[in-house]
């Protein structure tokens, strides 16, 4: 089992990495549950596929599980199911030291967290994620948030989990979009940083999302390796350092909203088209090659992700788009900073797009390709 702390200071935690962990959930999680009853918020994937894995380690730690099941997708994340899952847990009589567990992808950490954060003030949580994006990107960090017609995660809070535990036998059963919508994640942490380990993926790439199990550990430790260093050095992303973490998200999470936050896009697709985009307008820009943007374009192709924003048939123009991503949560006194690039594993903070150029940009992109 691969072990990375998360430091921050009285908020610390660890990612727990291996094989084998939903069933040992109650004893890796023991000093957390101080009552028999465990509240668990899980979606429908993770508790038909791994539901009894969970409530035997549960149980193998003499307690039982108390269930609630989030509406299926991205549409868990608004106000009413907020509402639902803080008054269940009410109901279960949760106080502020007891522990949630959040069992499932990035949806349920997100909602399941943001609840948590406001229940009585506060109580805890621990994330159990069971899909590739969330073990890699989501679970870690403590951004919990719920969407609203405005946007994406428009409304949350930072609230840090007690612990996570990423199982990887709960990768083999996802979807082989599922699976590559998380890689998509994984990708972007060679991208933002580490050259040397975008050059890994490229030669592991099929390795990974054929679950083989050293590179898929080496992957999933080394993307929460990173983002752990990232969180530990801008905790609430005020330094801008984190803030490079959202690397592919400014044109993701507009193309998601123009999809309706829909099947048509998953969140790790929108990533993936996201990052292609990023490149190529700082190609557009100056300070990236255009032949290593390329390079991540083919990146995000070989992995069987969308690479070509004309292939969505959206009907819409860059300015629509732009519209979209003026709803964006890290807008600045009526500046978007952009995370662009100066090659790979070189990102950097933009403060100064204009975004007439994003639009004029983003037009080139809808008929070109």
């Amino acid at each position: 089992m691969a072990v990375i702390p998360v430091a921050l200071g009285g908020r610390s935690y660890e990612v727990r990495i291996g094989r084998g962990l939903l069933e040992r959930a109650g004893e890796e999680a023991a000093r957390f549950l101080r009552k028999r009853r465990v509240p668990v918020v899980a979606d429908a994937a993770a508790w038909n596929a791994h539901g009894e894995r969970l409530t035997a380690g549960l149980a193998a730690a003499e307690r039982e599980l108390a269930l609630f099941q989030t509406t299926p997708g991205e549409s868990a994340k608004s106000w009413g199911e907020l509402a639902r899952l803080t008054d269940w847990l009410l109901a279960e009589g949760v106080e502020r030291g007891d522990h949630v567990l959040a069992f499932g992808g990035g949806v349920v950490g997100d909602l399941t967290g943001f609840a948590c954060a406001i229940l009585k003030r506060g109580c805890g949580f621990v994330q159990l994620p069971t899909t590739l994006l969330a073990q890699v990107d989501s679970s870690v960090g403590g951004k919990t948030a719920i969407n609203t017609a405005a946007g994406k995660n428009l409304v949350g809070v930072f609230h840090q989990p007690s612990l996570v535990l990423a199982d990887l036998d709960t990768l083999a059963t996802l979807s082989p979009r599922d699976l590559r919508a998380g890689y998509a994640e994984v990708l972007k942490y060679g991208v933002l940083g580490d050259r040397g380990f975008f050059d890994w993926l490229g030669a592991n790439d099929k390795a990974v999302l054929g679950l083989a199990p050293a590179a898929l550990e080496n992957a999933v430790a080394t993307s929460v390796a990173a983002k752990a260093r990232i969180v530990a050095d801008d905790e609430r992303e005020t330094t801008g350092a984190r803030a490079l973490l959202n690397l592919g998200h400014t044109f993701g999470h507009a193309l998601e909203a123009e999809t309706g936050f829909s099947d048509r896009l998953l969140h790790g697709e929108s990533v993936a088209l996201g990052m292609v985009l990023a490149a190529r307008y700082s190609a557009r820009r100056g300070p990236m090659d255009d032949g290593e943007a390329e390079r991540v374009s083919a990146a995000v192709d070989a992995a069987g992700l969308p690479a070509e924003i004309a292939a969505l048939g959206l009907d819409c123009d860059g300015a629509a788009l732009v519209d979209r991503m003026r709803h964006d949560k890290k807008m600045d006194a009526g500046s978007l900073p952009f995370v662009l690039l100066r090659g790979i594993g070189e990102a950097f903070l933009a403060r100064d797009v204009d975004l007439a150029d994003v639009a004029a940009f983003l037009d080139e992109e809808l008929r070109a390709h």
